[in-house]
């Protein structure tokens, strides 16, 4: 029988998940993929695949899981299996480069950015941010991962020939322009089905205050579910939510086969938008739910179900099935 395979190489992440698929009576396998083999030789088996790869893999000590994630999403998909998040949802995860291009092609604007590598062209790099405030942060991040505010290129290059610059996993530093956001918060727009489903207004005025992108980015905060948080109010769900900008949003996650994903954006006193990173390993806030009665993690699980149930329509009416 087809089941939900949940593709993943972290537990405490997926655990939310898993007790949602159980909550609907959903058949599904768990696929952890902190390392292991791929056959290419043999065929997968049918059912609904959903890609929960995280960028951050390397912190957990599992450096090459996207890499095998990237091998067995191309087996699934060369084999036409129902692939949610599939390849280029996990290459856009892994590079914030990949990100910024497509959100610019959709017109939706974001930070300055210019990507460096070698400690000579970070510093050279950092001659385009003269007189501003900038922030340095990893091509392939998540947890806030190189995040660091500086004020002039002379701190920049003590931080690059000093013993606690952070070498990023795939070798690429961005630098990118410091957006400053009056009310110290940022949003993240949650999507289902390539739907907007709501916003939760993050506030960063403690310990995120340096950084307009990464060291906001949820992934911690947002995921050890069962964790209480020190500070609930810190995560509150935008109730009517509405601007122009989720339908580009829409545009780009369709463009990119991305169906499920969290996407940051922070606003300047002028109100402009700045969008600077897309989560296809998305999480949810439990306080911030239970308050609105909005449950991400539920509708990901429906719609899981109803992509199975596609599925074994299709399979039941082919001519091979009668």
């Amino acid at each position: 029988m087809s089941k939900i395979y949940v593709i993943h190489e972290n537990n405490e992440w997926t655990e939310h998940l898993i007790n949602r698929l159980k909550e609907l009576n959903l058949p599904y396998e768990d696929w952890l993929l902190d390392n292991g083999t791929v056959d290419l030789s043999a065929a997968p088996p049918e059912g609904v695949f959903y890609n929960r790869m995280s960028a951050s893999s390397h912190t957990r000590g599992n450096r090459f899981a996207p890499e095998l994630t990237n091998a067995v999403l191309a087996w699934l998909e060369h084999h036409g299996r129902t692939v949610i998040n599939g390849s280029r949802a996990l290459q856009l995860e892994v590079s914030k480069v990949l990100q910024y291009l497509e959100l610019e092609k959709y017109g939706v604007k974001t930070p300055k950015t210019i990507a460096a590598v070698g400690k000579e062209n970070i510093l050279q790099a950092a001659e385009a941010f003269k007189g501003k405030k900038f922030i340095t942060k990893h091509n392939r991040a998540g947890k806030g991962l190189g995040v660091q505010l500086f004020t002039s290129i002379n701190a920049l290059q003590n931080y690059v020939e000093g013993e606690s610059f952070e070498e990023p996993v795939d070798g690429v530093t961005l630098l990118q322009e410091y957006i400053e956001s009056p009310e110290s918060y940022i949003t993240r727009c949650e999507f289902v089905n390539g739907k907007f489903l709501y916003a939760v207004r993050v506030d960063t005025s403690e310990g995120f205050e340096l950084c307009p992108a990464d060291a906001c980015t949820i992934d911690d905060l947002f995921c050890p579910v069962g964790e209480e948080s020190a500070q609930p109010a810190k995560f509150q769900i935008r109730e009517g939510f509405n601007h122009p900008v989720l339908e580009k949003y829409e545009r780009v996650l369709a463009a990119n086969n991305i169906r499920i994903a969290g996407i940051e954006f922070i606003e300047d006193k002028d109100g402009n938008i700045y969008t600077y990173d897309i989560n296809t390993n998305t999480n949810y806030n439990s306080e911030a739910e239970a308050k609105s009665g909005k449950y991400g993690m539920l509708e990901v699980a429906r719609f899981l179900g109803s992509e199975l149930e596609k599925l074994r329509e299709h399979v039941g009416s082919s001519p091979s099935a009668k």
